[in-house]
């Protein structure tokens, strides 16, 4: 089930951003843009904020939300208007649906691996990610207190 997505939704799917990430900023606009299609939130023939209104919100040159734009509009998921503004496309929600959740399965067996690696036990494990899912944080945003907390708290032994 959809979703009902609201203006002010739509605001905040694009307002964090991680500066100091390794994930470069124009991905993370482009990756906000596909999980907001993914989710629902951007429906077919939604208009997205201008460069220049994004640029300023996110506090980011205009050419790296331009870049972001023009990276989607060749994915097939954004069209133009001259003059209009951006838009989303007809018919890509199943394929950007289908995709984020391919990348995510992907990103999350590297992460599992990782943590399995370094010795974390299942347990461990599934409580973090029971915590990161139960949080309203979005991606690219501060990891919320609950999980900070747990990491100082297993980092000190307690």
């Amino acid at each position: 089930m959809k979703k009902a997505s609201t203006k002010k939704q739509k605001m905040e799917m694009l307002s964090t951003i991680d500066i100091s990430s390794s994930v470069a900023v124009y991905v993370q606009i482009e990756n906000h843009v596909q999980f907001a299609i993914s989710s629902g939130y951007l429906q077919p023939g939604d208009q997205l904020p201008s460069v220049r209104e994004l640029s300023e919100r996110l506090d980011v040159n205009p050419n790296t939300v331009a870049k972001a734009y023009r990276d989607l509009e060749v994915m097939g998921l954004l069209f133009t208007r001259r003059g209009m503004g951006v838009f989303v496309n007809k018919g890509i929600e199943a394929k950007c649906r289908e995709e984020c959740r391919r990348r995510i399965i992907k990103r999350m067996h590297e992460v599992v691996a990782e943590a399995k690696a370094s010795g974390m036990p299942s347990k461990e494990i599934l409580e973090i990610a029971e915590k990161s899912f139960g949080s309203d944080a979005g991606p690219y945003s501060a990891p919320p207190a609950t999980l900070v907390a747990l990491a100082r708290k297993k980092r000190s032994g307690k």
